[in-house]
């Protein structure tokens, strides 16, 4: 059986993989939130994604551990109580994991619960979901986070690193049809304000095509014109994944480039487009 360390560690880490642990909330300094980050795990036995991205970071790894709401509740309260002792803002409360969140059964409830410790702890913090957006393609969930980036300002970090079919089987890996997924990504972004992240990366040492990086941003102008999307994170592989070396970090230069012809041609928009290599 597994059994959590007590009192819960609240010292926040480098990198996810304490959550490989079976942890269900885990601290982590954040790039893209700028500081303090609480994650929420909502799959802590084992990994549960339809995607499976050549550089993901999540390694095999097996807990005799289930989620419960209880034990999350017990666990993110300690999580911000601690960081606020210690006088550390919490930048957001983030549902990310070992797999997709908004796929789990116990999704919906979380995302409740978090949402009402966030605005009695935390009310300066944001909540935010990073998704590969599989979940769209299920009217249920469809509608929850729609309605939840109303109703509980949710911040959805929506996962689109391809714009052509080529690069998404060699980046994504997953049987859902890339038409099919991009489609629902593009009627989303018309009913709810979106920040869009793109991993930018080698896979088999070799990056982007040239079409694919027109395509890209072509896409990324597309979804502007929706009027919802919030910004745009380019970011680098700047952690360890099992399948290293099949992917490996561009330069830092490769991404600056691709992120000043985007800010160009968003100009208009005024939508900000953000780089962490």
């Amino acid at each position: 059986m597994f059994i959590r360390n007590d009192p819960y560690p609240i010292s926040p880490i480098e990198n996810h993989r304490r959550r490989e642990k079976g942890v269900l909330v885990y601290p982590v300094y954040s790039r893209r939130s700028g500081g303090l980050s609480v994650g929420i795990n909502l799959f802590p036995g084992q990994k549960c994604c339809p995607f499976e991205c050549p550089y993901c970071e999540v390694f095999p790894f097996a807990a005799d551990v289930v989620f419960s709401c209880k034990q999350m509740e017990e666990d993110l309260r300690a999580a911000v109580a601690a960081a606020r002792e210690q006088n550390v803002p919490v930048k957001d409360i983030c549902f990310s994991g070992n797999g997709e969140p908004s796929l789990s059964p116990d999704f919906s409830a979380a995302l409740k619960l978090a949402d009402r410790i966030r605005r009695e702890m935390v009310p300066a913090a944001e909540l935010v979901l990073i998704t590969n957006g599989a979940g769209l393609l299920q009217p249920g969930i469809f509608s929850l986070l729609r309605d939840a980036a109303g109703s509980f300002a949710l911040n959805i970090w929506l996962k689109l690193d391809a714009a052509t079919p080529q690069w998404y089987e060699k980046i994504n890996r997953t049987a859902i049809p890339f038409e099919k997924l991009i489609a629902a990504i593009k009627e989303f972004a018309e009913s709810a304000p979106v920040t869009i992240q793109t991993m930018l990366c080698t896979v088999d040492s070799k990056g982007p095509t040239d079409e694919e990086a027109q395509a890209w941003e072509t896409l990324m102008l597309e979804l502007a014109a929706a009027g919802n999307i919030r910004k745009v994170q380019m970011y680098g592989k700047a952690r360890p994944a099992p399948e290293d070396p099949k992917t490996t970090a561009l330069p830092i230069e490769y991404l600056e480039k691709r992120a000043e012809s985007l800010r160009q041609a968003l100009v208009a928009a005024n939508i900000p487009v953000e780089v962490y290599p």
